[in-house]
């Protein structure tokens, strides 16, 4: 059977370790259906940056080292996604300022990821992004591509 092939943003690898905030019990059981085989997880060297920015040195090499525990394969920086971030941004989709967050999108895109893991709901989780950049991606050749929060996809027993 074919895994889907995720790409798991930065909000993603800071959840697992904030446990305060109410999406942490799915994003650990989101890793936990990873580790059983269930996706073929993807990051990227934007998420790296990202990650490499935060100041807390215990949570950053934790953050870190989810990619290496999750066997996460890191996507490179490439022209192709910053051309089709600047689309993004170009368009008003994604604020320049938040840039970051279009690279994360195009990165999945250009890589023809099924689904990107994203509980950045201010600028990549939210209806207007998802509907724009499937817009844009089908007009320059691209497959629109799936965002979801770990809640909309993991699975629990009945005893959970």
């Amino acid at each position: 059977m074919r895994k889907p092939k995720i790409y798991l943003e930065t909000t993603m690898f800071n959840y697992y370790f904030d446990t305060e905030r109410d999406a942490h019990g799915d994003t650990v059981a989101l890793f936990k259906e990873i580790q059983a085989g269930k996706y073929k997880p993807y990051t990227s060297a934007y998420v790296v940056d990202e990650l490499l920015k935060t100041d807390n040195e215990l949570k950053r090499k934790n953050m870190l080292a989810l990619i290496t525990e999750y066997n996460v394969t890191v996507l490179s920086h490439s022209d192709e996604s910053q051309e089709l971030a600047d689309i993004y941004v170009n368009e008003g989709i994604i604020p320049n300022k938040y840039r970051y967050d279009g690279l994360h999108i195009a990165c999945a895109t250009v890589n023809d990821l099924e689904y990107i893991f994203s509980l950045n709901f201010k600028h990549i989780n939210k209806l207007r992004t998802k509907t724009m950049t499937s817009g844009v991606n089908i007009r320059e050749g691209y497959k629109p591509i799936i965002i979801v929060a770990p809640s909309e996809v993991v699975e629990y027993g009945e005893d959970e």
